[in-house]
């Protein structure tokens, strides 16, 4: 059974530009299989990108306008996107501010009202509210999209803005947060005026430095048992206060690597998985794929260039494709929500 073609939008933590892919789908039995037409990452706007850094700081009503702003540069995005596709619906993630599900709650910017007005396709978005308010963590999704698309592979890492993990058995799927990711890696590049540490260079100059891998080592949010997830209020508070000190800046880069590559490496040792799949903006810094597979037993596989950049777009389209069929798309064993749901807003066009 083929199924309407999906633009799914991705904006991740990193805050490297909104991600693109129109996917299509296809189901024969219980084997989905997919294509990416088309994908394309648009850099945000300078001014809009700067905002969104300050996000966490912003009044109510600055908030309340970003939301507009992200939702209006999605659905201009959306729609220059879709010219000569049959594009049928738009998923769109949002672009994550607030993440505590401790309190129950979660904020994803980007207004769903705007997108549908602007394309004048339906649009499903706000993905992780449900959940939420079902005792869950909101996060991760991914792995919801990992056990359909992708079969053949039983463990999962994501290096995103932050890393995270899953694991698939045949009794259950788990995921779960790492640590930050290129929220850390990114913020230290910048200091030397570039917007990422390219193949992870300037951090191969560099040396480890044990005292300040030490002290990022011992946040207690690495003790927590699964289910859990992080924000980037989390990094703004927790992580770049150490990792910003006098240390220079090739070293503090290194250690960034070193500390990421150690806990992600830990976390699939404890899995007991051999392989996992690794995509995301991390997967293309070579050092820091190099020292996930020399710290741990689990050897990491890059998939083709299209997976590693559109991975997360893909699969929040078949989310929002699940969505709009009125299906689950949201699983408790990852999130430890009180049940399975059907997670979403959809706003219709007209």
């Amino acid at each position: 059974m083929e199924h309407p073609s999906v633009i799914g939008v991705m904006s991740g933590s990193s805050l490297d530009g909104i991600d693109l892919a129109l996917c299509r789908f296809e189901k024969t039995g219980d084997r989905w299989t997919f294509a990416i037409e088309k994908a394309v990452t648009e850099p945000l706007p300078g001014a809009l990108r700067e905002r969104l850094l300050h996000a966490t700081q912003a009044d109510a009503l600055e908030l309340a306008r970003l939301h507009r702003d992200i939702g209006i540069a999605i659905g201009k995005a959306c729609k220059e996107f879709r010219q000569g596709t049959d594009a049928a619906l738009v998923a769109s993630h949002g672009h994550t501010v607030f993440h505590q599900p401790g309190e129950g709650l979660t904020v994803q910017v980007g207004c769903g009202a705007q997108i549908a007005a602007i394309t004048g396709l339906p649009v499903v978005c706000d993905f992780r509210t449900k959940d939420v308010a079902l005792g869950g963590q909101g996060a991760p999704l991914v792995p919801f999209g990992e056990r359909l698309l992708f079969p053949e592979h039983q463990a999962f890492v994501n290096l995103g803005g932050i890393a995270n993990i899953a694991f698939h058995t045949e009794q259950q799927v788990i995921g779960y947060d790492v640590c930050p990711c290129n929220q850390a890696l990114d913020f230290l590049a910048q200091e030397s005026g570039k917007a990422y540490d390219a193949d992870g260079a300037m951090a191969r100059s560099g040396r480890v430095d044990e005292a300040l891998l030490a002290q990022l080592d011992s946040l207690s949010f690495y003790r927590q048992a699964p289910p859990r997830s992080l924000g980037r209020e989390w990094f703004e508070e927790q992580l770049k206060p150490l990792i910003g000190g006098p240390l220079p800046l090739a070293g503090r880069l290194r250690t960034a690597v070193e500390h990421i590559a150690g806990l992600v490496a830990g976390e699939l040792g404890r899995c007991g998985a051999s392989t996992a799949l690794v995509t995301g903006g991390g997967a293309h810094n070579s050092l820091l794929v190099e020292r996930i597979a020399a710290l741990g037993p689990c050897k990491p596989i890059l998939p083709a260039v299209e997976i590693i950049n559109y991975k997360e777009a893909l699969i929040f389209a078949l989310l929002g494709l699940m969505r709009w069929q009125g299906q689950v798309n949201t699983l408790a064993s990852v999130t430890g929500a009180m049940r399975d749901s059907v997670g979403g807003a959809i706003y219709l066009p007209n």
